[in-house]
């Protein structure tokens, strides 16, 4: 159960600034649909628009990563940071923008094995190879 209330289509038309945001994300993504994360950020409008726009000049706008790899980044991250919301989105997203079965088994298999390591690392304290740092 959500610990925001998670404003429908109705009360969003009665907030023009949330409605402005709705509508682009409608129109950035082409689709009718805004999910829930964005339907509770709505309660507070100023929130709302911040994230929005970050999102979308990270995730949407042209860059030096792929729209697939990013996802697939977020899925990474999401999964280490423990958000179950974030990992289903952006997953449905990944498949969306053409990540294959085999590839979503490739990256559970990559996130399992950074966590194994990192831990690994962690729990010895290895200090960093000299030739790692940047110079």
């Amino acid at each position: 159960m959500a610990t925001t209330k998670l404003l429908n289509d109705a009360e969003v038309e009665n907030i023009p600034a949330v409605k402005a945001v709705f509508d682009d994300i409608r129109a950035t993504r082409k689709s009718d649909f805004v999910n829930n994360f964005w339907r509770g950020l709505a309660n507070d409008p100023v929130s709302l628009k911040r994230v929005w726009e970050q999102l979308k000049a990270v995730m949407v706008a042209d860059s030096a990563i792929d729209p697939l790899t990013k996802e697939m980044i977020y899925i990474a991250v999401s999964t280490a940071n423990g958000c179950s919301y974030c990992v289903h989105s952006h997953t449905a997203a990944a498949r969306a923008k053409g990540m294959t079965e085999a590839q979503h088994g490739e990256l559970v298999s990559i996130i399992g094995l950074a966590g194994q390591t990192n831990h690994l690392v962690t729990a010895m304290q290895i200090p960093v190879d000299p030739q790692f740092e940047v110079k």
